[in-house]
């Protein structure tokens, strides 16, 4: 099923990075041919305490607030308006604690959702984590460090598989995407080439073909690294435009723990990254 759809929330500061990779999203969802959405969220004011004292920065921060969701908004309207996309936008306030909720809720009526990423950024991952595991859509990780050399058409794609049932959800929700591109490699990261991983590698690329994708698969070592950066360095190494993976995590105390290739990929994608649990 093509990508129709497309959903880009829009929270934080207007860094001229972050402007950037408005800019970058709305290109990859014209190349798509897909409609665009944005939805920008500020704290709600009337959630704020009701007793202010003198020098209560409260007003100020948030006509920051706002002056910063109007310039967010200024630049997808912008952006919309020169890749002459169909696009719509509104803003919203909400609870601070709520922010994350809104926008997974709203990206359920999305093919797929477009997230800029900060490095490392703990706001962000948080926001990511919920629309993983509260949209049931597929993201797509747009890296604010690399904007300036982001690509909006995935020649190169590169499928990250460990034979899970969440690599081939990703795999899946990424078909229009693979139909479209011009390469796409399959790769496992094995320090060793057992039957059952060449097996595995082998069988993606079968099914994809009676997709009309023609894959090739191979298994790179992992030489004592972590699987997130023997991915990145790949990607890099090979000029990879977009990474096609899952994303997991397990709950201990109800505290929510990233897989480690997962932390790794999220905290700073090395290019375009679409996700899926």
């Amino acid at each position: 099923m093509p990508i129709k759809d497309v959903f880009l929330p829009l929270f934080g500061e207007p860094r001229d990075p972050t402007l950037a990779a408005i800019e970058k999203c709305v290109a990859v969802a014209a190349d798509l041919g897909a409609r665009i959405t944005a939805l920008a969220l500020e704290d709600d004011a009337f959630v704020r305490p009701k007793v202010v004292f003198p020098d209560d920065p409260g007003p100020v921060e948030r006509a920051r607030e706002a002056s910063n969701m109007q310039q967010l908004l200024n630049a997808f309207t912008n952006a919309a308006s020169r890749a002459g996309i169909r696009a719509q936008s509104r803003s919203a306030g909400v609870s601070a604690d709520q922010i994350a909720l809104t926008l997974a809720a709203q990206a359920r009526f999305s093919d797929l959702t477009l997230i800029p990423v900060k490095p490392h950024d703990s706001r962000t991952e948080n926001i990511v984590e919920t629309f993983l595991f509260q949209s049931g859509r597929p993201l797509l990780l747009c890296p604010e460090q690399h904007v300036e050399t982001l690509r909006p058409e995935f020649e190169s794609v590169m499928i990250a598989w460990d034979h899970s049932a969440r690599a081939a959800r990703a795999v899946g929700d990424a078909l229009p995407i693979l139909q479209a591109a011009a390469l796409v490699r399959v790769i496992t990261v094995a320090d060793d080439e057992a039957a059952a991983i060449t097996q595995s590698g082998h069988s993606l690329v079968h099914h994809l073909r009676e997709h009309g994708i023609y894959a090739s698969f191979e298994t790179v070592q992992e030489g004592g690294s972590s699987i997130g950066k023997v991915l990145g360095s790949w990607a890099q190494s090979h000029a990879v435009d977009a990474i096609v993976m899952g994303a997991y995590h397990h709950s201990r105390l109800n505290e929510t723990v990233w897989g480690g290739v997962t932390k790794t990929v999220i905290g700073q994608p090395p290019c375009w990254v679409m996700m899926s649990h």
